[in-house]
């Protein structure tokens, strides 16, 4: 599971709503295909890991995977039956907060059709709503202005 090596402060205040879309991270920036975030919401680590796994045994560790969430955010949780008060909970686990529009995998060197159903099983695994994009070509003319 993807956890942050160190952190400057090991609790932090929730982030409460999660609203609007995303404005970084919006683009495909390695691969040839995309699986897109369309909802908002928060994606665990051991989630995030379930996905990569399940699109790696799909594409049987042919072409080439990249992950483009991770995981900063701690959430804690008080145990159970605990009595109210007494300080803020311990970090139970780390969650990546997605907005809608976030390039959360990319993929490249597999066919489109095989990229395609391994981010559906990936998509799966999430609990945010994604789809599969392509990367657009550059359109460039010759010889004459865009």
């Amino acid at each position: 599971m993807l956890i942050p090596k160190r952190v400057k402060r090991r609790k932090q205040h929730s982030s409460g709503h999660i609203r609007g879309a995303a404005h970084k991270g919006n683009t495909i920036a390695y691969g040839e295909y995309a699986l897109v975030s369309e909802s908002n919401g928060r994606i665990k680590s051991n989630q995030i890991e379930a996905a990569r796994v399940a699109m790696t045994r799909f594409i049987k560790r042919g072409g080439k995977v990249w992950t483009d969430i991770f995981p900063h955010t701690p959430i804690t949780k008080h145990p159970a039956e605990a009595r109210m008060g007494s300080g803020k909970g311990n970090v139970e686990y780390w969650v990546a907060v997605v907005k809608a529009g976030r390039v959360l995998f990319e993929m490249a060197g597999v066919p489109e059709d095989v990229a395609r159903e391994a981010m559906r099983l990936a998509g799966h695994k999430l609990p945010v709503k994604t789809k599969f994009v392509k990367k657009e070509a550059e359109k460039v003319e010759e010889g004459g202005e865009l």
